[in-house]
């Protein structure tokens, strides 16, 4: 079974966060990695893209009920009808989480993830966690760039 690693980011994104995502999928596609993602803009769009231009596998979980808003470089759509419920589905699907940049439902992926609390969870920039005395959130690796995340997850040790 292929290893699947879900890639959460803001619908939209900054220029460098862009570039980030689009070689983070490219490099999980030349592993061999199912992508999953939110199947739109930004982020999502991005890392979709680097992962199709290797020859790469992506799933789109989409929050509407419908195919019509899915990303131009999706394999699989998956239109779930579940809004935002669906990041729950994204993080639930993967061997791995890693975040790229930061927003309401990036961190929404992130927590999810981290309270199942069953595979990695790298961040890539976005936003810091803390808890309540200051201190960064234990749990979440922090990555220098794509490749630091991609071996980050350890799915390929």
């Amino acid at each position: 079974m292929a290893v699947q690693v879900a890639v959460c980011g803001p619908a939209e994104c900054t220029e460098h966060d862009w570039d980030r995502a689009h070689e983070t999928g490219r490099l999980l596609a030349r592993r061999g990695a199912v992508l999953i993602c939110g199947g739109h803009g930004g982020v999502m769009a991005a890392a979709a893209a680097g992962a199709r231009s290797a020859g790469g596998t992506v799933v789109g979980v989409l929050p509407a009920a419908d195919r019509s808003a899915a990303g131009p470089d999706l394999s699989v759509v998956l239109p779930t009808g579940l809004g935002q419920a669906r990041n729950n589905v994204i993080v639930n699907a993967a061997d791995a989480v890693i975040v790229v940049g930061g927003s309401w439902g990036t961190l929404s992926e992130l927590a999810l993830a981290m309270r199942a609390g069953r595979v990695p969870v790298v961040q890539l920039g976005g936003w810091l966690v803390h808890d309540e005395d200051g201190r960064p959130v234990a749990g979440i690796v922090h990555a220098t760039g794509p490749a630091d995340a991609v071996r980050a997850t350890g799915l390929w040790d």
